[in-house]
């Protein structure tokens, strides 16, 4: 799988805008989701030109490589970071990343993107 992988994130990075031309690449979203008690923070999902990522969960962070196939979306993740956290916002942070690792399909919705899968994830422009 892992060839196979690189094969196709090889291809849609050398032309990202023939599988999906409105994908997000080349932004910073911000999780549609309200700070967790005891802090400000909100997972973001930075998306480079050629699909690497780099995603600042609730406590850890994590680079990853998506795979755009038209609708379709593959999360290749990294090792996660290992900081000194409580323990729900490392909860918070599993969950989050097994959601990214299921998601299989992205849209667009207004100007935020929706992956889809296991659960559904909306990741919306920074408003900073």
């Amino acid at each position: 799988m892992g060839v196979a992988a690189l094969g196709i994130a090889t291809l849609a990075s050398a032309a990202p805008g023939a599988f999906a031309q409105s994908f997000p690449y080349g932004r910073e979203l911000m999780l549609d989701a309200n700070p967790l008690r005891g802090t400000r923070k909100t997972p973001v999902l930075d998306i480079g030109d050629r699909g690497y990522a780099e995603i600042e969960m609730w406590c850890n962070s994590v680079k990853a490589q998506l795979v755009i196939a038209a609708n379709t979306i593959t999360i290749v993740t990294g090792e996660m970071s290992s900081r000194q956290c409580a323990p729900d916002l490392l909860r918070a942070d599993d969950e989050l990343l097994a959601a990214l690792n299921q998601a299989t399909n992205w849209r667009m919705e207004n100007s935020a993107l929706v992956l889809t899968g296991g659960r559904t994830l909306r990741f919306r422009p920074q408003t900073n």
